[in-house]
Formats: C-alpha cells, structure tokens, sequence
C-alpha cells in the first residue's frame, strides 16, 4: 500500500514518507499474542467431549472476532495512513476502503508546532501541528515517528519555497536601478 507516485506534479520529488508510528501496532500484535493463546489454553485443558468442542469452538470465534476487529484493523488503518512531505507541499491521506486527502501548500503553511509527552519522548514520537492558511486552518498529525526532526525539515522546506518564490535583496536592487534608468522589466525567474 505505497502511495501512489501518480499524484505528485512533473518537478515535484519526495522528501519524507511516512506513517504513523509503530507504537500503533502495539495493541495489534497483543490481541493477535492472546487470541492465539487463548486458543492454544482451550485446545490443551477443555476436555474431548461435544461440550469442550463448542467452547473450543466458542472460543475461537471470539478469537478470530478480536484478531480481525482489533488487530487487523488497527493495522490496516496505520499502514493506510500516510504523512508525505514533497519540496512544493504536505500531503495528509488515510483511509482503508475510502479515502481522505489533504494537500497543504507549503506557501500556505503559516505556522507549524510539535508536542511530546513523557512516553512520546520515550518512543520517540509526538504530535506536529500544521496551521495554513484556508478554510480547514489546522491538520494535526498525531504519532509522527522521529517529530522534531520531521517539523525542523519541514522548516526547512517551507523556507526554501519561499525563497524560491520571493526576490533577494540583490535582485531587488538592480530591478529598481533598471526602472531608474528606464530600462524595461527582465525576468528574475529564470
């Protein structure tokens, strides 16, 4: 389940691609562990009999209910749940039979923050907040692995798109000594 390189634009590249944290398999992988316990615990102490076959059966029901709707889910949910930062823009996309995605304009992006709490530092993980500007205004990404160093690159790229769209002070200075002189307007963009 990659994300598709389909949606990026001609001179746009990949700069970051991630998912959430593997903390959120956690609870996954235990239900999975106890499910076939609980298994294993029925085959070995109920006994032979058409009653130990129902609950045998029973409990392997409720097993196979548990696996699939706590731990199958779960992970098809975080491995469908993708954080991608390019050099022109932040894509936000998850869904499992749906889909939801946001693109976030990096010369959109006003203001963005972390947060970590004990275990999150721990872990290594945390929450990094997106303030743009539009009508959604904040996209919170929660679990993002390795946090500080994911919102000092998007720093990073937000800087670089901005210099890349605005004029530096050199070139500011000639394009007004031109317009002194009465010279026409030369493209800077080149």
């Amino acid at each position: 389940m990659a994300f598709p390189e389909d949606v990026l634009t001609e001179d746009e590249h990949v700069v970051l691609h991630l998912h959430p944290h593997w903390k959120a398999l956690i609870r996954p992988i235990v239900v999975l562990v106890l499910a076939i316990a609980a298994v294993v615990v029925g085959v070995l102490l109920l006994p032979e009999t058409s009653g130990g076959s129902i609950g045998l059966a029973v409990i392997g029901l409720i097993a196979l209910v548990a696996v699939v709707w706590l731990g199958l889910w779960p992970f098809l949910v975080w491995r469908t749940t993708h954080y991608l930062f390019t050099n022109e823009r932040v894509l936000l996309q998850q869904g499992v039979f749906s889909r939801d995605r946001r693109d976030i304009p990096l010369t959109r992006i006003n203001d963005h923050s972390m947060n970590q709490h004990f275990l999150e530092r721990m872990l290594g993980c945390g929450t990094l907040t997106i303030e743009s500007a539009g009508e959604r205004g904040q996209s919170v990404l929660a679990d993002v692995p390795g946090v500080g160093q994911v919102q000092t690159k998007l720093y990073e790229l937000v800087e670089a798109q901005h210099d890349k769209h605005s004029l530096g002070d050199g070139e500011m200075r000639d394009i007004l000594a031109d317009m002194r002189e009465g010279k026409p307007l030369r493209d800077t963009t080149t």
